[in-house]
């Protein structure tokens, strides 16, 4: 493949609970030429990107950054002038947006350019955004009218977007993947002299069920010692502060307070370090009544069974495509379900390593975050060489991933 130069479009470079979009960006191969522009930018320490390479609104400075901020405040563009002069000056011909509203955003942008289009949907934009706003379900079919790809996690979230009216042969299952190679694997071990160490990680938000974990480790504390610890916190939105409040309820409501550790938002490198120190992760994922859902499932599943640590979860959008194909999993809110899938752990120990190898073993072969994204880089060359065409249609692209 010849080079190809790629404009990366996010609202924000980059939020600590996305490192994986920065492993999707940094882990393309040396022929795709990647070049970010984003409104802000936030933890330039930790997702580093080649100098000059990162454009940010935000450093523009005089009459431009003015004219565009009256234009954005009036909802006419988002920094399109800026974002337009990027991509004419870097030879940008594939405009890759993250996340389905900013490709919505974007669409006339990249008509306007004259470049191929794709669009990858995360878990919000799919089914909160439209249950919340109903004009994004219009918005939508804009964007799929007019984009020449649309990528998605997993087959539940692929089956979401064509519920949503997008052409089934413009969808294609893209993996999201993870630095396998530098996790290192060390199954957990567990002696019932020890407490149980369970790790949580995620912002504290509806979708992720954090209080039906706490319920059901509230009951397995009853038979033995539950340590937790749960990192993350909310956002400033007010749901967010709510579910703040059900959780904190819910560790009082179980006796879990003074056992629960509450260390905040961490690195991702900070997070690994826990990690090692915990016997059991858990993602009891929900939909929210507002529609909110994983879309596709919690990247931190992937690390965390990557690093030989058992999961507790639950049949949310794509989790069950995560892990190998019998890895029991509880419904949606059935905290009986969460408390026998610990007592299994907790009953089998000692024996968890054939289990632990086989999930590694998963992600090595399917979600390794190099080789996704050297089929990223296939996916560029497919949309340059063909518009709306594909070698691999989303039906059969669906079908080859497995359950």
């Amino acid at each position: 493949m010849t080079n190809l130069t790629v404009g990366q479009s996010v609202t924000c470079w980059l939020p600590q609970t996305e490192n994986w979009l920065y492993d999707q960006v940094s882990l393309l191969p040396d022929e795709i030429v990647s070049h970010v522009f984003c409104e802000i930018v936030s933890n330039l320490d930790q997702f580093p990107l080649p100098e000059g390479h990162l454009h940010s609104f935000e450093q523009v400075r005089g009459l431009r950054r003015s004219w565009d901020d009256v234009l954005r405040k009036m909802r006419l563009r988002r920094y399109h002038g800026y974002a337009e002069s990027i991509c004419r000056m870097t030879g940008v011909e594939v405009l890759h947006s993250h996340f389905g509203n900013t490709g919505w955003v974007d669409r006339k942008l990249a008509r306007k350019l004259g470049v191929r289009h794709v669009t990858t949907f995360y878990g919000l934009d799919v089914n909160h955004l439209p249950t919340v706003d109903p004009s994004w379900k219009t918005r939508y079919l804009d964007l799929f009218a007019s984009v020449d790809r649309i990528l998605c996690e997993g087959p539940h979230m692929a089956g979401c977007i064509t519920a949503l009216g997008c052409p089934e042969e413009k969808v294609q299952v893209h993996h999201l993947g993870v630095r396998v190679q530098e996790i290192a694997y060390r199954p957990r071990l567990w002696k019932r002299a020890e407490p149980l160490s369970v790790l949580i990680a995620s912002t504290f938000r509806e979708k992720k069920g954090i209080p039906d974990a706490i319920d059901a480790l509230g009951v397995l504390n009853r038979e033995i010692a539950v340590d937790l610890t749960l990192v993350g916190d909310a956002t400033h939105e007010e749901n967010s502060q709510n579910e703040k409040r059900w959780i904190f309820e819910a560790l009082d409501r179980n006796g879990l307070r003074s056992r629960t550790r509450l260390p905040g938002y961490l690195s991702y490198a900070e997070l690994m370090r826990e990690a090692y120190s915990h016997h059991v992760f858990m993602a009891s994922s929900v939909t929210a009544d507002d529609g909110d859902t994983e879309g596709g499932a919690p990247v931190s599943i992937l690390h965390m069974a990557a690093s030989g640590m058992p999961i507790v979860a639950t049949r949310h959008c794509d989790i069950p495509n995560l892990l190998p194909e019998d890895t029991r999993l509880a419904a949606e809110h059935d905290v009986e379900g969460l408390v026998s899938e610990l007592r299994r752990l907790v009953n089998s120990a000692g024996y968890w390593e054939a289990e632990l190898a086989k999930a590694r073993q998963h992600i090595e072969e399917n979600f390794n975050a190099r080789i996704q994204g050297q089929r990223l880089a296939q996916i560029y060359a497919q949309v340059v060489s063909n518009r709306t065409g594909s070698p691999t249609r989303a039906a059969s692209s669906i079908a080859q991933v497995k359950k």
